[in-house]
């Protein structure tokens, strides 16, 4: 509803729950706002916005425009309260700006100190040393105004809960923990903290001395000259100008590039600054439509591995034991010559492609294209396949499209958010950030089912840990008891629905008595879930590798589906299922094309005109036979019927199942191409490395885990001779005999956008800056955030509730009686090729780790740091240090699948055998035996700084506790 106010004496037209602040600034009219920043919520800290309401002083930050209102900006009284405001908080922050890295242009203290006029300050030190004991960023002290801008971010928004400000010192000062320095704190270096506040309290080490023509200077030197000109200058005017003139002209040398994240499936997207090739900081925008102003430790201040002295930067070919360096047109031309040869020795389905899911949407639908329209064949696939896969063909089965259901905006909505196999706050820790403040702020349910009690599950109303592999039955057994209760919703059922009878004929063997016996979760936990299902009025499912990665990974992804289903959790806001995409394009890699079963856009290769339809475009005979998925590459490998392998940004060795055979395979095969950034294990096998591009060195898309595409710009040119994976496939397309000429990845999107009808509205103008799609995307440019509103995405519309044949896993024997979990650390990425080399992330988590439950500890005499040795039943094994934790429990252990060395790789004791419905491999379907062989000196793998031995140390609470600023004689409020 549009209310009428008056602004000085100009009628302006407001929004109904529209602020002041909000109503001028849309109207370009300027008032300053030090502590408000549009990702947060008006914390009204500083009374620097007060405006004259109908003859009272207000905040223009938490007061909302009413018909009628009379709004004076520039009356007396309001000049003279927003003056009185700024110069109070000059008394705690020194004025120095040519020689601030803060000074770019968008520090709104030092706009506020010049738009008011002011020309002096009264400042006073503070007896507070600098924080510089974290790896990432420092906190000044003496130039904190106590905001509390960076408390709200890491209390409400990030819900860390590691910060606070200590209003009863003298002066105050914002605190980590109990009073811990940040570098010994539980701070996960998220960053929130950092990105939010509005001055050089708070900085990222990386910008520190580069920011600026005078910030060079050293901290000893700088303290002198800021000293000299306190003490020469009674009014500063001349120097804020002198100031605003160099901020200008840091413009010239900082360049901001909207991207993308490259790390999980979040899809965070935000402002890279650089100076050359130097990465100064990461800085989140509200207007970030998946993260806000959110980031994690690895998307904020993870990105060193793009300059790392190890990146790839010519092309390589193996002669003998050793690679020589050659020249694009010799390593392409020799590439071309053996695919053709093999081609025509054995056909073409003997040569196979891996994509990676940290390739441009764009890039992989060139890579199928090269396999499907040059080379003949359907063997193409992603590394999807070892984690999503499963929870793509429960989706299927169901409701007929394989991914999330809706947006990250209705997994925040939910009134109960489930999570299964999923540990969020390190996999994916902005949707963990957003779900834990969904309960914090706005009171929503969590429930965690895991085998792993893990911060979220900490966090949980309720927590349920299965036996490995049994959460298939538990919710078999909810599902039961729901229908027996009638707590279903029988209208939707009735409507939307196929399939209930059987289905309910199938649950009925699930009884709490049966499922309690083979998953060991109590009846009363069983009960207390369906309960909460039946209260809520909107749920989401969240889950991860905890389901995929069993050997019933596909059908515990089915009875998840099938569970929304009969409680009519689909087609409205916050509901629905949400399978977490590990890789950054993991969702897109395989939306555009790089399956063997699927062409791009989910077509499938038994329908005669959508096969027709690419076969004109391409001007090619396609091939309608499904393609090899990667296990059955490695095994054509193995049986002589592989005989050529093109890997692009994938380390296979270490990331497929059971790596000592993978190794032995990629050893075997006739001719391995491997295009990276690095010399991963899987490059050192090849024939031919190509040297890949980073994706600040190149453009595209990306499509994150609730299907939203969103472009990335190029930052910086190639390092060295390296090239972005879409002029490398074109170029081997073209020596191939292709007539390809794409000049942009523009002119692909728009190839794509004809050819498949869920991006038939794709195109790069309405991805710019950061404006995003959620596909299915008409020709109109209407995309769609919300799946099956009004129907599903089957033959007649109708969701099919799909019965399993499960039967209880079967796991160990007589000697391998322990069962390995593995699984995302937060400061590691998978194996860890990009964020070993991040100095900073290495130091918190430096090596692969045990972790191992109490009760196996004291079973084998092992304490923390003790080195034991895993076998694993498949014949593999390795040797790490443990950690003792009440993290695990009873015969389970922990490995993460970050790999200090390749030697420590979880997969060296994985096996072969896959879930039948997906090919997935069954990671976590691990037994082995575990034995010390060397005792530690007590120190723990995970040095004692890092955040999980302090987390007992946080101090929660809601907001900055801005009341008892007030009450302090110097910040009484100004407002009438």
């Amino acid at each position: 509803m549009a209310l009428k106010v008056l602004v000085d004496n100009r009628e302006m037209v407001a929004e109904e729950g529209e602020s002041i602040l909000s109503l001028l600034k849309r109207n370009g009219i300027y008032i300053p706002h030090i502590c408000y920043n549009e990702g947060l919520t008006p914390l009204q800290s500083c009374d620097s916005c007060i405006v004259e309401v109908n003859g009272k002083l207000v905040r223009a930050c938490s007061t909302k425009a009413s018909e009628g209102m009379d709004i004076s900006v520039n009356s007396p009284k309001a000049l003279s309260a927003r003056k009185s405001a700024i110069t109070r908080i000059l008394r705690y922050h020194k004025l120095y700006c040519s020689i601030c890295e803060n000074n770019n242009g968008d520090c709104v203290l030092h706009e506020a100190v010049i738009k008011a006029g002011i020309s002096s300050q009264k400042y006073t030190e503070k007896p507070y040393p600098l924080d510089d004991s974290g790896p990432f960023y420092i906190y000044d002290p003496s130039q904190c105004i106590l905001c509390g801008r960076c408390v709200e971010a890491c209390q409400d928004f990030a819900v860390n809960e590691v910060i606070w400000i200590d209003w009863d010192l003298n002066p105050p000062r914002v605190v980590w923990d109990n009073g811990n320095p940040i570098g010994n704190s539980s701070c996960v270096n998220c960053g929130t903290c950092v990105t939010v506040c509005p001055v050089n309290a708070l900085m990222e080490k990386s910008i520190l001395g580069e920011a600026g023509y005078f910030t060079w200077i050293r901290r000893d030197l700088k303290k002198k000259i800021i000293e000299a000109v306190g003490k020469a200058e009674d009014s500063f005017n001349l120097l804020m100008t002198f100031s605003e003139l160099e901020s200008k002209a840091r413009e010239n040398q900082i360049k901001k590039t909207k991207t993308v994240c490259i790390y999980c499936g979040v899809g965070c997207s935000f402002e890279v600054w650089t100076k050359g090739r130097k990465i100064l900081k990461v800085e989140p925008k509200p207007e970030s439509p998946a993260n806000g102003i959110l980031t994690c430790v690895k998307g904020k201040f993870g990105w060193d591995f793009v300059n790392s002295p190890d990146r790839l930067t010519k092309p390589l070919i193996r002669e003998g034991d050793k690679f020589r360096e050659a020249s694009w047109e010799e390593a392409i031309s020799y590439i071309a010559k053996r695919l053709r040869e093999i081609k025509e020795k054995y056909g073409p389905d003997s040569i196979g492609f891996i994509a990676s899911d940290k390739m441009s949407n764009e890039e992989a639908y060139l890579l199928q294209k090269l396999a499907r329209a040059v080379i003949g064949t359907n063997n193409i696939d992603n590394s999807a396949r070892y984690c999503q896969a499963p929870a793509t063909v429960g989706l299927w089965r169901t409701v007929g499209i394989g991914a999330d259901s809706g947006s990250i905006k209705d997994i925040e909505e939910a009134e109960l958010i489930i999570i299964i196999g999923h540990n969020t706050t390190e996999s994916h820790p902005v949707i963990g950030s957003k779900i834990k403040r969904a309960q914090k702020v706005r009171g929503a349910k969590i429930v965690v089912m895991d085998v792993r009690k893990h911060e979220i599950a900490e966090k949980a109303d309720l927590f349920i840990r299965p036996k490995p592999g049994t959460d298939a039955a538990v919710l078999a057994a909810v599902a039961n008891y729901l229908i027996n209760e009638g707590w279903i919703d029988k209208e939707f059922i009735e409507k939307r629905v196929k399939g209930f009878e059987e289905f309910k004929d199938y649950v009925k063997q699930f009884t709490l008595d049966y499922v309690e016996s083979i998953s060991g979760v109590p009846k009363d936990q069983i009960v207390r879930l369906a309960e909460v299902i039946h209260k809520a009025k909107s749920v989401v499912v969240l889950w991860g590798m905890g389901v995929t990665q069993h050997l019933g990974g596909a059908d515990t992804s089915t009875i998840i589906s099938d569970l929304l289903l009969i409680t009519g959790n689909y087609g409205k806001p916050g509901t629905g299922a949400y399978p977490m995409r590990g890789h950054n394009n993991v969702q897109g890699v395989s939306d555009f094309g790089c399956l063997p079963n699927y062409l791009p856009g989910y077509q499938r290769l038994d329908d005669e005109n959508a096969v027709r339809k690419f076969e004109d475009s391409w001007n090619a005979k396609l091939s309608t036979k499904a393609g090899l998925q990667i296990p059955q590459m490695i095994e054509g490998v193995l049986e002589g019927k592989v005989h050529a392998l093109y890997i692009v940004g994938e380390d296979t060795v270490m990331v497929d199942c059971g790596t000592p055979l993978t190794r032995q395979a990629l050893e075997k095969v006739d001719f391995l191409v491997v295009q990276d950034m690095f010399m991963t294990e899987t490059a050192k096998l090849a024939d031919v490395i190509l040297p890949a591009s980073a994706s600040l060195e190149k453009e595209g898309t990306f499509v994150n885990t609730e299907r939203r595409i969103q472009r990335f710009y190029k930052a910086i040119e190639p390092l060295g001779e390296s090239k972005p994976d879409w002029e490398i496939i074109q170029m081997i397309a073209k020596a191939l005999g292709a007539d390809w000429d794409y000049k942009h990845p523009s002119e692909v999107m728009d190839e794509i956008a004809r050819l498949c009808p869920i991006f038939a509205g794709v195109n790069y103008s309405r991805l710019e800056g950061f404006k995003s799609l959620l596909w299915p995307v008409n020709d109109y440019g209407s995309d769609t955030p919300l799946l099956y509103v009004n129907s599903f995405a089957t033959g007649d519309g109708k969701a099919v509730l799909h019965k399993l044949s499960w039967a209880p896993p079967d796991l160990k024997d007589e000697v391998h009686r322990v069962i390995v979990n593995t699984g995302r650390v937060l400061e590691h990425f998978h194996v860890g090729n990009m964020t070993r080399r991040v100095e900073g992330l290495r130091r918190k988590v430096p090596e692969t780790f045990v972790e191992i439950s109490k009760e196996l500890a004291s079973k084998y005499s092992i304490s923390t740091g003790d080195t034991v040795l895993i076998k694993s039943r498949f014949g593999g094994e390795i040797r790490a240090r443990a950690v003792v934790s009440d993290r695990v429990q009873g015969d389970e252990i922990f490995i993460p699948i970050f790999a200090s060395d390749p030697s420590k790789g979880v997969n060296n004791l994985t096996g072969l055998e896959v879930d039948r419905a997906s090919g997935t491999p069954g990671y976590k379907d691990t037994p082995v035996v575990i034995e010390k062989v060397e005792g530690g000196t007590g120190y723990s793998p995970l040095p004692l700084d890092n955040w999980r031995f302090h987390v007992n140390e946080r101090k929660r609470q809601k907001g900055i506790e801005v009341e008892r600023k007030w009450r302090r004689e110097e910040f009484r409020p100004l407002t009438d």
